[in-house]
């Protein structure tokens, strides 16, 4: 059985410090596991992935070229 992996982005509109949560899920893979929340804490993602002994993978965004 393969390890379970969440896909999680940082949303753009919430910066460090505000008490809101900061990530959203992209994608789930491994696991029938079903996230009912628009956006999520990270302390909350990591419970789910200890839970599920999973792992998660934060995805970057690719800057646009300025020309």
């Amino acid at each position: 059985m393969s390890t379970p992996i969440l896909f999680v982005r940082e949303r753009n509109q919430v910066g460090q410090g505000d008490k809101k949560p900061r990530f959203a899920v992209v994608g789930v893979v491994g696991t029938d596991l079903r996230i009912n929340v628009n956006h999520i804490r990270k302390s909350e993602l990591e419970q789910i992935v200890n839970k599920i002994d999973g792992e998660i993978v934060y995805l970057t965004r690719e800057k646009e070229d300025q020309d």
